[in-house]
Formats: structure tokens, sequence, C-alpha cells
């Protein structure tokens, strides 16, 4: 059985809201067996604009199921992320399929009445390759790099810890860094 958590910033998770999302992630327990127990954890925000942000977060213990969507309209935006979960349902179970077509050894996946499509297969084929040597410098420096070259992420070597670190650009236009541990 699938656990709904729903948490709201900037808004108040009235009884409506919470049915709603309730009723919505609930179809999603189709795919997972009844030995899983996943729980999905539902964050809902609102933003000054109107704007509104859904989050949908289900942990489990082979992959982690994450989508976000932002909407003016908090009902449209949970559909839309809910869509989006069983596609990555479907995907990660196509690649489950074809992986035990091949003759790779899998565990018992509990993702049930999953249909694959078979064009998603070819979404995640490698069709280029790079190789680079990684270049000592700080973040900073990092982030001028990756704007110059008009690039969604960047990697360097940090200078300060000689690891490997990402910078990229975030959705809200922000930037993040990865580190590596040592």
């Amino acid at each position: 059985m699938l656990t709904i958590n729903v948490r709201g910033e900037n808004i108040e998770v009235t009884s409506s809201i919470r049915e709603y999302v309730e009723k919505r992630i609930s179809k999603m327990e189709k795919y997972f067996s009844d030995d899983s127990n996943p729980i999905a954890h539902v964050n809902l925000k609102t933003y000054p604009s109107k704007g509104t942000k859904v989050e949908v977060t289900i942990p489990l213990s082979y992959i982690t199921l994450r989508a976000e969507e932002v909407n003016d309209d908090l009902y449209a935006g949970i559909d839309l992320v809910i869509d989006k979960l069983e596609r990555q349902i479907k995907k990660f179970k196509t690649r489950v399929n074809r992986k035990s077509r091949e003759g790779g050894s899998l565990k018992d996946i509990p993702l049930d009445d999953v249909t694959p499509e078979e064009t998603e297969e070819d979404k995640s084929e490698i069709v280029r390759t790079k190789r680079l040597s990684l270049k000592p410098m700080n973040a900073e420096e990092a982030v001028l790099q990756m704007e110059m070259l008009g690039h969604e992420f960047f990697i360097f070597e940090d200078s300060e810890t000689n690891g490997a670190s990402i910078v990229y650009k975030r959705n809200d236009g922000r930037y993040g860094l990865i580190e590596t541990n040592e």
C-alpha cells in the first residue's frame, strides 16, 4: 500500500487538495508490489507570482522516482507530475526488460502492470563520447567557463580540494555545485 505524505509551503493543504493528491497518486499503486510499502513525499509550494510548484518523490530500494512541475494551476501541476512519474516507471521497466533479454541478472523488481514503451529505449542510447582533461580552477571560474560555452553543466578540478567537481545551471536560473568525496 502506498503511503502519501503531503506537505505545503506558503499554502494551506486543505482537505480538498489532500484528497485530490491522494486520489491521483493512489492510482500509481498498481505499479508497486504489495510488499514494497513505498512512501510518496508530496511537496506543494506557492510563489508570490501566483505560480505553484508540485514535487513528488518516491524513494524505493532500487530507484528513486522524482518529478516536479511548475504551473499556474495547482491541480494541473499535480496531473502533470503524475504523468511524469508514470513515464519514469515505464522507462525503468523498459530498461529492466532489455537487461533481462540480454541475459543480465536482475533482482525481482516489484513494479507490476507496466507496459514498456519501446520508443524510450532509443532515448537512453549513448551516441557520443567525449574525453577531457580537467583544468584546476575554483567554482566561480567554472561557472564563467560554463556560461561562455553555453552549456548546462561544467566538469572541473577544484583547485582547493584537487577533486573533480561539477557546476550546473538549476531550473531557477541559479547554480549548483557537486563535489566528489576524497
